[in-house]
């Protein structure tokens, strides 16, 4: 199946950000969607403001680092569409901060929210795309996996993961699976600073306002890459403002 217009995609960090602008580009285009995302009441009025303009989109509650939520949603979308074409695994938290604050609780986040959570979802779906003998995973990475900049240390480390793993899915897909790794970088999120150290958030934050792209340029490149013809792989974007170095 080539183009978008059709196509059963989930995605994953569907209630804000670049999941949100994600979910509202592809329905415009005729996706039928299911969103997972944590907060309810966000996510409920993502769903209702694609819904209002004619789009189809079901919400899951869905918690990626819990390898059930993973399955629910992809459950949802077998029992509700009958397959599933696409995973964007997008979840992700920015909590970044100097190694001596010793947020070790926030390290173990990004940890399982990256790299346990884009696993939990290849678990859940892969199986579905080989009896399928068709799918595609997207996962969204970052510009802080080519270039480690202080105190993103270990959020970098996690999304060099992400990068390293998506590769290798690559390598293992076969002829008749798609796998592509989508890089943003500065983006004009909610998440930018949100549970940073204090320092760290409010340089963010500031240079988030100065130069950060919105989160549609992330989404447009998402969709570049499913709207492909059959059996045209886009394995790599990288998508960064003009003015970051």
């Amino acid at each position: 199946m080539s183009g978008i217009q059709g196509k059963v995609i989930a995605i994953t960090g569907a209630s804000s950000g670049i999941g949100e602008a994600t979910a509202a580009h592809l329905a415009a285009q005729g996706a039928r969607l299911v969103l997972g995302a944590r907060r309810e009441g966000r996510l409920n009025a993502v769903v209702e403001g694609i819904t209002a303009k004619g789009g189809t989109a079901t919400g899951v509650i869905v918690d990626v680092t819990r390898r059930e939520d993973l399955q629910r949603l992809t459950d949802t979308a077998l029992s509700q569409y009958g397959r599933l074409d696409v995973l964007v695994s997008n979840a992700g938290t920015m909590a970044v901060s100097p190694f001596d604050d010793l947020r070790q609780d926030d390290w173990d986040a990004m940890v399982s929210t990256h790299i346990t959570g884009l696993l939990n979802g290849i678990g859940a779906a892969l199986p579905i795309f080989r009896r399928q003998r068709s799918g595609q995973f997207v996962n969204v990475g970052s510009t802080a996996a080519y270039v480690v900049k202080s105190p993103q240390a270990v959020y970098a480390a996690t999304k060099t993961a992400v990068k390293v793993l998506t590769e290798g899915l690559r390598q293992e897909s076969g002829p008749d699976l798609r796998v592509t790794l989508v890089s943003p970088g500065f983006t004009h999120t909610e998440g930018i600073g949100k549970g940073a150290s204090p320092e760290a958030a409010a340089a963010m934050t500031r240079q988030r306002d100065e130069i950060a792209m919105p989160p549609s340029a992330v989404a447009s490149a998402i969709g570049y890459a499913i709207e492909q013809p059959d059996g045209v792989d886009v394995s790599e974007i990288v998508v960064r403002p003009t003015a970051q170095a």
